[in-house]
């Protein structure tokens, strides 16, 4: 795998006044991959996806897209370039339609109108949400609200995403909808994900593999069947009897 194709991060370190959010983290994730982020509450999850995305920035370490040192980019360098994230607070525009929201993200990374209405029509149909493309986003249920905000994200033209907390008050069908999203995109476009997910039947149903932090350390990594049977994780964070269902013990990480 070429460095064009991988998103990495070495010995990141995020401190707020003394207390070491992130401490070290090593991550990578290759074009075509799906990477699970998971941990218990506090473990550092979103506040090293923040660093990844140039939300915060890192009290040492580097990350790196391809060829290029991303460390001191803004975040909209970063998703001009191809590395793109959502939230776990979804922060669409209520009184806009799904297509202008779609189209507003085009727009933001630089696209004319006139492509960036094109781009988010295609995105539409490939999530599943063209009968909804005149709906205002705040008449969408749940599910939807969660899809046009990866919408969003995958109309700017990435080529890493970082989804935090996709499935987040989602039901089953509706988890199980998205996760066949997901991998559709994976296919069709090749992107390379990052996952924060509590939720373990997506993690591990959907991930080729998965990266377990704690206390803003890595204790794991391998994939899904090597995590259920890690001592260290099971300690940390799944329990005792992880099958590959059910939600992680803890709420929305920090």
């Amino acid at each position: 795998m070429s460095t064009q194709e991988v998103l990495q991060a070495r010995d990141v370190q995020v401190h707020f006044e003394g207390v070491k959010a992130v401490d070290g983290v090593d991550l990578s994730v290759g074009a075509g991959e799906i990477l699970g982020l998971i941990g218990p509450n506090g473990a550092g999850k979103t506040t090293l996806v923040n660093a990844l995305t140039g939300f915060q920035r890192p009290t040492a370490g580097q990350v790196q897209m391809g060829d290029s040192d991303i460390t001191g980019w803004p975040a909209h360098k970063r998703a001009r370039n191809g590395l793109t994230r959502t939230f776990q607070n979804i922060r669409l525009f209520p009184s806009l339609t799904v297509l202008e929201n779609i189209e507003a993200a085009a727009v933001a990374v630089g696209m004319r109108r006139k492509a960036a209405l094109a781009r988010a029509w295609e995105v539409l149909e490939h999530l599943q949400l063209a009968e909804r493309a005149h709906f205002r986003a705040e008449a969408l249920s749940a599910g939807e609200e969660r899809r046009v905000g990866i919408a969003r994200a995958v109309a700017t033209g990435p080529r890493f995403l970082m989804l935090d907390e996709p499935a987040a008050g989602l039901n089953e069908a509706e988890s199980d909808e998205l996760s066949e999203a997901l991998r559709e995109l994976r296919q069709t476009f090749g992107y390379g994900f990052v996952v924060i997910e509590h939720d373990m039947r997506v993690i591990m149903t959907l991930c080729d593999r998965v990266q377990v932090l704690d206390y803003g350390k890595t204790i794991a990594v391998g994939t899904p069947a090597e995590i259920q049977q890690s001592e260290a994780v099971l300690t940390a964070y799944l329990g005792t009897a992880v099958t590959g269902g059910g939600k992680g013990a803890d709420a929305p990480d920090r």
